[in-house]
């Protein structure tokens, strides 16, 4: 098989089916990537370990911090304790979570607090920290005013 159709069945296959999870599996939240195809991930109750991605997603599929992820544990590491089975994408998270399969602490956060679950929050998408924000208001243009004020007022008495 060639790589451009190994790599169209395996994007297909993750895009279309709705898996639901075995009993043995986990369904986790990606925290970063250290490398060597390594993903740090964190659990539903805190937990947080690494596990590793498989052949037939290498260079096909992409998972960025705040995925979600289907994995398999596994027996043999200390800090690699589970293999990515299935990559999760919104679709695939809101189909669980109305199943009731699917839940995290910002979702048990949520429902204790009494707000609606499928609330359009961008509270977890990726914040840009290589730009600088600039938190103009109109309180800056009075500051301006004083330092003007301030600077006049040290020219007079310099005269």
């Amino acid at each position: 098989m060639s790589q451009a159709t190994k790599r169209k069945h395996v994007v297909k296959e993750v895009l279309e089916d709705y898996v639901v999870p075995s009993p043995q599996q986990q369904i986790v939240r990606v925290l970063g990537t250290p490398g060597n195809n390594l993903h740090e991930v964190e659990t539903a109750e805190g937990t947080r370990f690494l596990v590793s991605m498989p052949t037939k997603f290498r260079k096909n599929i992409w998972i960025k911090r705040g995925d979600f992820l289907l994995v398999d544990p596994i027996e043999e590491g200390e800090k690699v304790k589970a293999e990515i089975n299935f990559v999760l994408y919104k679709d695939h998270v809101r189909y669980l979570k109305k199943e009731g399969l699917c839940r995290d602490r910002k979702q048990t956060v949520a429902r204790s607090s009494g707000e609606e679950e499928d609330s359009e929050d961008d509270s977890d998408l990726f914040v840009n920290t290589n730009r600088l924000r600039c938190g103009c208001t109109e309180s800056t243009d009075d500051s301006e005013e004083e330092e003007e004020s301030v600077t006049s007022d040290q020219d007079e008495e310099e005269k």
